[in-house]
């Protein structure tokens, strides 16, 4: 690695700088032009500045939140899980074309995908789930799906909510490859985050349970965001479930974090392995004390 190397450089910035991502997605390419005359805020090469960072983190915090309070969305369930995955169809069209192209390396992503394609069906049907209970429900007490945005397991949840015609909501984040909304997001719920520290706030702020799908990276930083907050109070209790024990269990061995004493044994009631869309629903029901049927009571009085 040659010494002048940037990602070697101590005096290097490590935040993406705003006014570049924005430049490199606008349509045109270009960075506004600078106007000393122009309203503060009404100047966006004044409010992509390093220095006006704070200001972003208040409008990326305010936003979202205003737009889901002025929608009644009071109690969400937020799904998390791998935007890779597909739904069954497609994952073996892919199956199919890799086969026929003999590329080992491709066939065993393909093999992989096929593997994983039923959890898209589940997140779907665990999202109809929640919206079905929700139809209902006095306004106060609905329950709405919230997910990260994109495809695979977010679009399987945000897909299951739009089948039953319930508005769900969409936490994107801008990426370099830009990931783009899955079209089952509400279009009025539909958010993009620059920092993903303030899309992960979102995710808790109006969280009543958390059900993880498999997922990689991303998932596990959003699972152990939200056990934390759990863990040292910073959030009130809220149900945790790891979809797919098999998957989880592989995965984290949370027995060795006890017996290295890491974590208290008490911690591991932090979360439940469930492994059908059924059980991940009584689950939430069991812990709110939700009736079958929504009626009266419910999340608003609790």
């Amino acid at each position: 690695m040659s010494p002048h190397d940037p990602a070697h450089d101590l005096q290097a910035q490590r935040l993406a700088d705003a006014a570049v991502e924005m430049h490199l997605l606008s349509e045109d390419s270009s960075r506004p032009a600078p106007d000393a005359y122009r309203l503060a805020f009404a100047d966006p090469e004044f409010l992509l500045r390093r220095e006006t960072r704070g200001i972003r983190f208040q409008l990326e915090l305010l936003k979202p939140d205003l737009g889901q309070a002025e929608a009644g969305i009071d109690n969400t369930i937020v799904v998390f899980g791998s935007a890779r995955f597909r739904e069954p169809a497609e994952a073996e069209a892919i199956w199919q074309r890799a086969q026929a192209s003999g590329d080992p390396a491709e066939l065993r992503r393909a093999e992989a995908l096929r593997r994983n394609a039923h959890y898209y069906d589940e997140a779907r049907r665990f999202a109809q789930l929640v919206a079905a209970y929700s139809q209902s429900c006095p306004k106060a007490d609905r329950l709405y799906i919230v997910t990260g945005g994109g495809p695979g397991i977010m679009e399987a949840a945000n897909r299951g909510a739009h089948d039953l015609g319930a508005p769900s909501v969409g936490l994107n984040i801008l990426l370099p490859h830009e990931q783009e909304p899955n079209p089952y997001i509400s279009p009025h719920l539909r958010f993009k985050f620059h920092y993903f520290a303030l899309r992960k706030m979102h995710f808790m702020m109006r969280a009543k349970a958390l059900v993880a799908f498999p997922g990689g990276f991303g998932t596990l930083d959003e699972l152990f965001e939200v056990l934390t907050l759990v863990q040292t109070k910073k959030s009130k209790p809220v149900p945790v479930f790891l979809y797919g024990s098999a998957y989880w269990k592989r995965l984290i061995n949370f027995d060795a974090m006890v017996e290295e004493g890491v974590i208290s044994p008490e911690d591991l009631e932090l979360f439940s392995y469930v492994d059908t869309p059924e059980d991940a629903w009584e689950g939430i029901r069991r812990f709110y004390d939700l009736p079958a049927a929504c009626g009266c009571g419910g999340l608003a009085a609790g």
